[in-house]
């Protein structure tokens, strides 16, 4: 774990690097913007599927996948961000309080 802990911080640190090294004509290029704007979605897309879906070394499907997909369903129904928080800790909350949990 710690391994790629430490393989992602020097992968950050070089791309922070990197944007202030390389040319301004290369940073204006429209995919690299778009690419280097996604990036961080996609990190905390890929946290997010392992803190949810992960328990040791196996996968797991428990209260905290039903709290995601309820904040899912309240993104899509356009609620504030701090409602799509308690959804999703109400409904796994209540899920572990009825014994669905690991």
């Amino acid at each position: 774990m710690w391994i790629g802990i430490l393989v992602a911080s020097l992968g950050c640190y070089a791309e922070k690097f990197l944007g202030t090294v390389l040319p301004a004509s290369v940073l204006e290029n429209e995919r690299i913007r778009r690419t280097l704007g996604l990036m961080p979605v996609a990190l905390l897309a890929a946290l997010v599927a392992v803190q949810t879906f992960g328990s040791g070394m196996s996968l797991a499907l428990d209260a905290r996948a039903a709290g995601l997909a309820a904040a899912i369903i309240a993104l899509i129904l356009r609620a504030p961000f701090l409602v799509v928080v308690i959804v999703a800790a109400v409904t796994a909350g209540g899920l572990r309080a009825l014994g669905w949990a690991t």
